[in-house]
């Protein structure tokens, strides 16, 4: 076996592509890897100006983007693909890699080409666009946990100050649900939240945030709202959404739902006093029996206070 053909064995059992030009920006090598991942075969490829073998677009504005083979020729150094970045197949199949590219020298130490190594990334970002996801959001509803939750409240309530607009933020509690839980065994309650939730989200804008607090316990986020008192027609709403029958193998199951309001900046400067004073609330509402929403309890000078169901 000729040195050629080992290194070009190699380069075939390698998991990277690579890929490599001559001076004039053309192929002069793929190796298996990279005929897979271009759509290109070595022979068809070799002598083809690079940007038809390799063709890079950014994933946002759809535009070609840099080769780095020509700036690692120009700056005679490694260079780095611009990030999110799409290599598209000769068939146009899309793929997100990641790459590096180098001057190759002769043995006098003068440019003669280039290379470049890339990779398949696609896999590994879908992966950790999930796993974001799942940090982020409660895996039995979808919906996003209180970490998140915490933070879009506190950007919203910066955006509400700026703006000098109200904003509510809702504690929601199934009634008797522990019951439901124990009577019928946690997955018809899983089942029951998920349609709770799937309920709650039909009944705001798309500009709110529904949270799962923990259990069976919500918390609303309604940002820019024009006066105090739409809080309080959103919970009504969100008690009707709320308020179902479910059938649940042969027995019916009526759910009823408790809801306290806290409006910024009212009841509270930040996002932990909000959630706090909408929980408190919750529990004035559910003192008042199934199916009611209070708001805070509040001097009778506060003009708030005459809002409350």
């Amino acid at each position: 076996m000729t040195p050629v053909t080992q290194a070009n064995a190699i380069l075939d059992s390698i998991g990277d592509a690579v890929l490599a030009t001559d001076l004039d920006g053309r192929v002069t090598y793929l190796n298996g890897k990279a005929e897979d991942m271009t759509g290109w075969s070595r022979e068809a490829a070799t002598g083809r100006p690079v940007d038809d073998v390799f063709r890079i677009i950014s994933r946002e504005s759809r535009e070609t983007a840099r080769n780095p083979m020509t700036l690692a020729v120009q700056l005679d150094k490694t260079v780095a693909l611009t990030p999110n970045c799409v290599l598209v197949r000769r068939d146009g199949m899309e793929t997100a890699i990641e790459d590096s590219a180098a001057p190759i020298h002769d043995a006098d130490g003068q440019v003669t080409g280039a290379v470049i190594v890339f990779r398949d990334v696609g896999t590994a970002l879908e992966t950790s666009r999930h796993m974001a996801h799942l940090a982020q959001h409660d895996g039995l509803t979808g919906l996003p946990h209180r970490l998140l939750l915490h933070g879009r409240l506190t950007d919203a309530i910066a955006m509400a100050h700026r703006r000098r607009k109200p904003l509510g933020v809702l504690f929601l509690d199934l009634d008797g649900f522990k019951g439901v839980n124990d009577s019928l065994g946690h997955t018809a309650g899983d089942g029951i939240l998920k349609s709770v939730a799937a309920r709650l989200i039909g009944a705001l804008r798309v500009s709110d945030t529904v949270s799962r607090h923990s259990g069976d316990e919500f918390v609303v986020l309604l940002p820019e709202i024009e006066h105090a008192a739409d809080a309080m027609a959103v919970a009504g709403k969100l008690i009707e959404a709320a308020n179902a029958t479910f059938r649940v193998g042969e027995q019916d199951v009526a759910v009823t739902a408790s809801v306290g309001v806290a409006v910024y900046p009212f009841h509270g400067q930040n996002a932990d006093a909000l959630i706090t004073n909408a929980d408190a609330a919750m529990y004035r509402a559910k003192r008042l029996g199934p199916g009611h929403y209070e708001t805070v309890d509040l001097p009778s000078s506060n003009p708030v206070t005459s809002l409350a169901h």
